[in-house]
């Protein structure tokens, strides 16, 4: 491989990787842009498939870093083929992963190269409504091509320069400078750029400078609009030495309500809150520069309607004598949360206060084996109300078996008894685990208090619990291990414990 060739190789492999692979910490990101950005993809048969998916490449990291949204960056694809085709409207795809996903999934087309007819539609039906664009941002055109079109680009292109799109262009080929500097926007050294399809990359930081340039946000605007508050950022017009803003904003329907902020010239944002939801709000932004005169900027920003919270109330970790009450959302315009709790059937309640921040509670000291009933209601800023009802109930309050206890009843059987437990027990299981042949479980009413156990081989060891069962869940059992006697030591046996009681 030739010494320049190798050279060019190893640069392009850096860039390239430096483009494509991930960045560890912070992504870079461009969050003070707003425009509709679309791209002329050569998708023609003049395009081999390597240098169609180089060109995909170029496209995906030149796009990286933007942020995307209807308040921020838009972007579209019109390939140019035999007839003009959309990959994808400017509103479809509005966040980082989404673009470069559809981008990736982008497929070359073939046909003829008919730049002109791109152009032409994409003046009469892309930047439209109907495409997703938007009136008031500034438009960009990026154009990719290998040099070559098959008809007359300069009438529909001058068109769309009318319209105030800007035009950049990139020559992967041998095209005609004359033609191409013609085609895109003036000067061209900062709209056209001539290089080789494996080395995008390295145009890629300047031609992303000059489209921030054109897209960067020019006007005041409103962002992070919530039901309360919103941010308003716009352009650097001024500096701490040269003067300050006033930000004056009231409701339409009631201008006596203006309020006043003013911050200092290096500010190019300011978060306004504690506002009134489902509320358009008039905001005048007034440069006072100490310089020159600078004419003020307004918007409309319409808060949203606010979120009514609570919407479910949801009830776990139920005990005896406790259960956590849970509920959502939490808006920020909620102070404050009550939460009345009473049993049913009954006229007496309790209430808790929990901060507006939080949302779930512990209620404790209730009563077993009781149905509650709970309102969650929260209390607004603003002074409205909201409340919302649910049923909640505690477990019984279980026992333990105490005292079990063993008598010798004959060859291989033996009496188990016990005392009884506390609280409305609904019966006991007896369980008896042999050493040798099959356990045995028995359930007895809540009266009985022994069993008889049989069928016990001589010389084994035999483990049998007993637990009083509840309503609701099971009680602490009792569990002992009973050693029975070979069979020529039974001769006058009499009961003996042989072993500790064990809860189970």
């Amino acid at each position: 491989m030739p010494a320049r060739a190798a050279l060019q190789l190893a640069l392009w492999l850096h860039v390239a990787l430096a483009e494509s692979l991930p960045r560890k910490g912070l992504q870079p990101f461009i969050p003070d842009s707003e425009g509709d950005l679309l791209f002329l993809l050569d998708s023609s048969g003049s395009v081999s498939y390597y240098e169609f998916s180089r060109v995909k490449e170029f496209i995906r990291g030149l796009l990286r870093p933007f942020t995307f949204g209807p308040s921020d960056v838009q972007t579209s694809i019109i390939h140019i083929s035999t007839v003009p085709t959309i990959e994808f409207p400017f509103d479809r795809y509005l966040s980082t992963g989404a673009v470069q996903q559809a981008i990736r999934d982008t497929q070359q087309l073939m046909g003829d190269t008919n730049t002109g007819k791109a152009l032409s539609f994409a003046k009469e039906k892309f930047f439209t409504d109907e495409a997703g664009a938007r009136a008031d941002v500034p438009k960009v055109l990026v154009w990719v091509t290998d040099g070559f079109s098959t008809d007359d680009i300069s009438q529909p292109m001058q068109l769309l320069k009318d319209m105030e799109v800007t035009v950049f262009i990139i020559s992967t080929g041998r095209g005609n400078y004359l033609e191409l500097s013609a085609a895109a926007s003036q000067p061209p050294e900062k709209h056209l750029y001539f290089v080789d399809v494996d080395d995008l990359p390295i145009i890629t930081k300047e031609l992303r400078d000059a489209i921030i340039d054109v897209i960067r946000a020019k006007r005041l605007r409103a962002m992070e609009i919530t039901s309360s508050s919103f941010r308003l950022t716009w352009p650097r017009l001024l500096s701490s030495d040269t003067g300050y803003y006033v930000v004056e904003y009231a409701p339409t329907d009631d201008p006596r309500r203006k309020l006043v902020k003013q911050v200092s010239g290096d500010h190019t944002g300011l978060f306004l809150s504690d506002l009134s939801p489902d509320t358009t709000y008039e905001v005048v932004l007034i440069p006072e520069s100490n310089e020159h005169y600078i004419p003020p900027q307004t918007t409309r920003v319409t808060t949203l309607e606010e979120e009514i919270s609570p919407t479910r109330v949801l009830i776990s970790e139920s005990k005896p004598h406790s259960f956590r009450v849970s509920w959502a959302p939490t808006p920020e315009s909620v102070g404050s949360y009550q939460v009345l709790y009473g049993p049913l059937p009954g006229n007496s309640a309790k209430l808790l206060e929990v901060d507006g921040a939080h949302n779930s509670t512990v209620v404790e000291n209730l009563a077993p084996n009781t149905t509650y009933l709970v309102t969650v209601a929260a209390i607004y800023k603003s002074g409205k109300e909201k409340a919302l009802s649910a049923k909640a109930c505690t477990q019984e309050e279980s026992s333990k078996v105490r005292h079990l206890r063993f008598e010798d009843m004959g060859p291989n059987t033996l009496k188990a008894s016990w005392d009884s437990a506390d609280g409305p027990v609904l019966g006991y299981r007896v369980r008896c685990r042999r050493q040798t042949g099959p356990s045995s479980l028995l359930s007895v009413s809540p009266q009985i208090h022994s069993v008889l156990l049989t069928d016990l081989a001589s010389g084994t060891a035999n483990k049998v619990c007993v637990k009083p069962m509840y309503r609701n869940q099971p009680g602490k059992g009792l569990c002992r291990m009973v050693h029975m006697q070979h069979a020529t030591a039974t001769q006058g046996y009499k009961h003996r414990r042989r072993a500790r009681g064990t809860l189970d």
